[in-house]
């Protein structure tokens, strides 16, 4: 795993920039104007991915829709983002994007972007409405949701290995993170 890359210049960045960008197998997000740019993920981080992707989809009722990454998610014309799982409306997808804030966005740490993550990922996702958070930790494995409160996030729960999350949003699961390593 690389580390991550911020481009900066005068002025901010705009979706047509990051659009522009070539392809080159790393996830670029605008953040506040600013276009991030980080490597592909590693082993754990996967796996973790698709267990969770697999338990969301089988739990998920319908009208609603689980997607993995990448798929980009329009929260304002300054950021658009990449999470690594979301839950959103059927009806709210366009053919390359959700133009809005997804019901639950989920992020997997990894040491280069565990701070983006926890702090500026959060917020950005806060500020659009998006309804919950949740942050799985591959190297614990744990996992933290955190639920939109008057336009904040509050921690709703915590789980790490073998101990159970239960939670109602986007729509009743149980996870174990542990389990999400098998």
């Amino acid at each position: 795993m690389g580390a991550m890359t911020v481009l900066a210049r005068t002025g901010e960045f705009t979706r047509e920039d990051l659009v522009a960008m070539p392809d080159d197998g790393h996830r670029h997000e605008l953040l506040d104007g600013t276009i991030v740019v980080t490597p592909s993920p590693g082993l754990r981080h996967q796996r973790m991915s698709l267990a969770l992707a697999v338990l969301l989809v089988n739990a998920c009722p319908e009208g609603l829709q689980v997607l993995t990454a990448p798929f980009d998610v329009v929260l304002s014309p300054r950021t658009l983002v990449v999470p690594d799982l979301l839950v959103a409306r059927r009806g709210d997808f366009t053919d390359k994007d959700l133009p809005r804030a997804p019901l639950l966005a989920v992020e997997i740490l990894s040491p280069s972007t565990r701070r983006i993550d926890l702090t500026l990922k959060r917020d950005l996702y806060a500020e659009a409405g998006t309804a919950a958070y949740w942050v799985l930790d591959p190297a614990v494995p744990s996992i933290t949701t955190w639920a939109l409160r008057a336009g904040t996030f509050e921690q709703t729960g915590y789980a790490a290995g073998p101990d159970s999350l239960s939670t109602d949003l986007p729509f009743p699961v149980t996870i174990c993170p542990g389990d999400l390593l098998r």
